[in-house]
């Protein structure tokens, strides 16, 4: 008989070795998808994992799709190595979109220069005040915060679509739901003429260097990996329970919050029923698969951004369903935790035990 016996020491390499494996045996796995599917596997893995990175305009769109991943993924890394657990960042980010995006449905035709930098604050406080309700209720009545964020992501989807189909809704948009197109002041700047990488793609790629000063050289740092391996020494340590339960949730909302306004004032130009294809729940992969390191994440993030663009690639060059790329996210996922439960636990053969009466 087989059982799971924990290691007596978790190796460190096999630790960082685990995701590349997992991405290894994501594209074996592909493969054999795809000769199921009546298609050459040499070709489609091309499509899907090397073109993107082959042109100027695919590691542009890389860079786009990887900024709200990475951001996204930074703010949950922080709360996972705390030991709280915020799945709901798809809500924070369309929480962020949709506070951060109301000075340019207000004031649709203003060109004040104030009005960019009003949005970026207010979709960061957006997702933060959606982040605030699971941590009240945590901190409160001991809810818990994966079920409560998790819940508020429907909220905030119905909230958008009432908005952008009701008062908010472009009076000259031909009935089609959404709002006004934002002023050209309340857009984020387009970093190289004819490329879709913009500011927010920027400030995406500072916040890891920013977190990992923070996670490994101040003292919040400190308390946040005290408290997420050791939450009984962290309380005799005097680390605060319910303050870095409210710190580790605000700053996971509020970088969704900050991603979901960027997202909705650079490639999209206004708010629409779905300004997210997942974005929140694929950042929890790329958290993960970068071992909870703001670098590790950065990277994660981008390979991950990669599968979006490959995958729409592959539906115009080799006609896959868009389903794939949620596939390989999903297997990604898959072997990554298998490796992680194989490094802290190992396989041991055990009897067979008969108690005597």
């Amino acid at each position: 008989m087989l059982a799971l016996e924990a290691r007596a020491t978790q190796s460190a390499s096999a630790a960082w070795l685990s995701p590349l494996l997992a991405m290894a045996l994501t594209g074996l796995t592909g493969a054999a998808i795809f000769l199921a599917m009546g298609k050459a596997p040499g070709i489609a893995l091309y499509i899907y994992f090397i073109e993107p990175l082959t042109s100027w305009s695919g590691l542009s769109e890389v860079a786009v799709k990887a900024g709200p991943l990475i951001l996204i993924g930074i703010g949950l890394s922080v709360g996972f190595r705390a030991g709280i657990w915020n799945i709901g960042a798809e809500g924070q980010f369309i929480a962020g979109a949709l506070l951060g995006s109301a000075p340019a449905v207000v004031f649709y035709d203003s060109t004040n220069l104030l009005i960019l930098p009003a949005m970026l604050v207010l979709g960061v406080l957006g997702g933060m005040a959606w982040a605030a309700i699971p941590a009240l209720l945590k901190t409160r009545f001991n809810a818990n915060e994966i079920l409560v964020s998790l819940m508020l992501v429907y909220v905030a989807e119905l909230l958008l679509v009432h908005l952008v189909q009701g008062p908010w809704r472009n009076p000259q948009g031909w009935g089609f739901p959404g709002t006004r197109m934002f002023p050209d002041a309340a857009l984020l700047p387009m970093l190289f003429p004819g490329y879709r990488v913009h500011l927010g793609t920027l400030i995406a790629l500072l916040v890891p260097l920013l977190a990992w000063f923070v996670l490994t050289k101040s003292r919040f740092g400190f308390k946040v990996r005290v408290f997420g391996s050791a939450p009984l020494a962290a309380r005799h340590a005097g680390i605060n329970n319910p303050r870095m339960i409210w710190a580790t949730l605000l700053i996971g909302g509020g970088l969704a919050g900050l991603a979901g306004i960027m997202e909705a004032a650079s490639t999209i130009g206004q708010l629409m029923p779905k300004i997210s294809p997942g974005y929140g729940f694929t950042a929890i992969i790329v958290a993960f698969l970068g071992r909870l390191h703001p670098v590790g994440v950065a990277l994660a993030g981008t390979a991950i951004a990669v599968t979006y663009i490959g995958g729409e690639g592959a539906q115009i060059s080799a006609g896959l369903p868009k389903a794939v790329t949620g596939l390989f996210q999903g297997i990604i996922l898959f072997y990554l935790l298998a490796f992680d439960l194989l490094t802290r636990y190992r396989l041991t053969r055990i009897g067979n035990k008969v108690s005597a009466t």
